[in-house]
């Protein structure tokens, strides 16, 4: 049995043939996750890096535009990750990070990759800060087993898509921006923050719960998701895989990438 969605405290406890990812980061301090990681970690779990793995150098295509494929593969295979094997992901902020992770593993055609519901908060046992020896794996970038958008196709389709923005309601809204230059959210998206996809403890909503959350929208196959640098975009989409939805699309570039060109029409709440 494979996990492709959320998995367990308890149903990690109890594999003995897994391999993990940390996958902590901080926006704006690219160092501080992997600080963290040697502070201490799940034992057995290697280190993977939003700002060095899982993305590309910041540019025109963004804050967080996706990495080559084969640079990818060929990190995951330094970290002794296999093609059959089960792949668990975690972080210490709700799955925000680890989400991407788990996307962009998804993206390279691996499918037994599952997010720790509840991250650190809920792995209560004892840590380790030895970093594990491993055998180099033999991962590869198979077809994909989930959509990407560029912003040319984006732009050419949007008014026949439902968008999902995934930043807080404020950020959304144009009131605030704390990171991006320009403020508000591309013409025509609906605000869910994914914070929400999380219940009081940290951990996921139930599948009903998140059908629920997102039924207003009759979410398919051609929805699109972003955020700020697509990264916490990945979030909805994990959230609505685990409601039985059809998994949407993730537009990567997000708003970083959005707001490069003077040409995008932006929308503000005093607009939507």
């Amino acid at each position: 049995m494979s996990y492709e969605t959320l998995i367990s405290v308890e149903t990690l406890s109890a594999l003995s043939n897994v391999k993990i990812l940390d996958c902590r980061a901080v926006l704006g301090d690219p160092e501080l996750g992997r600080q963290r990681y040697a502070e201490g970690h799940i034992p057995g779990a290697g280190y993977l890096s939003l700002d060095h793995d899982l993305a590309a150098a910041p540019g025109a295509g963004g804050r967080h535009p996706l990495p080559e494929p084969e640079q990818l593969a060929r990190r995951l295979r330094e970290l002794g990750i296999n093609n059959d094997d089960q792949v668990v992901v975690y972080d210490d902020a709700g799955g925000a990070i680890a989400a991407r992770a788990w996307w962009c593993l998804r993206w390279l055609g691996h499918a037994a990759v599952a997010l720790l519901d509840g991250g650190m908060k809920a792995w209560q046992a004892e840590l380790s800060t030895e970093v594990p020896k491993v055998t180099a794996g033999n991962f590869s970038v198979r077809p994909s087993l989930t959509r990407a958008i560029n912003v040319t196709e984006l732009s050419r389709t949007l008014q026949s898509r439902t968008l999902i923005d995934a930043r807080s309601e404020a950020r959304f809204a144009g009131r605030e921006e704390p990171i991006d230059p320009v403020a508000g959210h591309i013409p025509g998206a609906v605000c869910m923050p994914f914070q929400l996809n999380l219940d009081p403890s940290g951990h996921f909503r139930s599948a009903a719960e998140l059908r629920e959350r997102f039924a207003a929208l009759a979410p398919d196959a051609d929805t699109v998701c972003y955020c700020g640098s697509g990264v916490t975009a990945a979030h909805n989409i994990l959230a609505m895989k685990v409601a039985g939805y059809d998994e949407p699309v993730l537009y990567p570039g997000s708003w970083s990438e959005w707001i490069v060109s003077p040409q995008r029409e932006i929308a503000t709440d005093d607009q939507a």
